[in-house]
């Protein structure tokens, strides 16, 4: 029990004068908006794909030239996205916040 009071006593508590709920809050509604966003770019993904599969089955298109740029923009970007990634999910309470708004902005979207 002592435990829950003291996760519950540093939640009531405040950081530099401000409330830490506002502070766990900020997280969430970011979470929020980003899977919002995530959700809408999904469905213009897919749409692109079906029009690149139409355009590569017509010949105006190779395919594989696409995935060459696709591999290259991995290679380029990825280390710096997987360093964020993390940095934004190793502050375990303001991560965790981050990723239930994430999915919940993802869901009612």
């Amino acid at each position: 029990m002592a435990l829950i009071e003291d996760i519950i006593g540093l939640i009531s508590g405040s950081i530099s004068d401000i409330p830490t709920i506002v502070i766990m809050i900020v997280p969430f509604i970011v979470g929020l908006i980003i899977g919002f966003f995530i959700k809408k770019l999904l469905k213009i993904m897919i749409i692109v794909a079906i029009l690149a599969l139409i355009a590569s089955y017509f010949g105006l298109i190779n395919l594989a030239s696409i995935a060459m740029e696709l591999k290259d923009l991995a290679l380029k970007y990825g280390p710096e996205v997987y360093t964020y990634a993390t940095l934004i999910i190793g502050i375990l309470p303001l991560g965790l916040g981050f990723i239930i708004g994430l999915i919940i902005g993802f869901l009612l979207s």
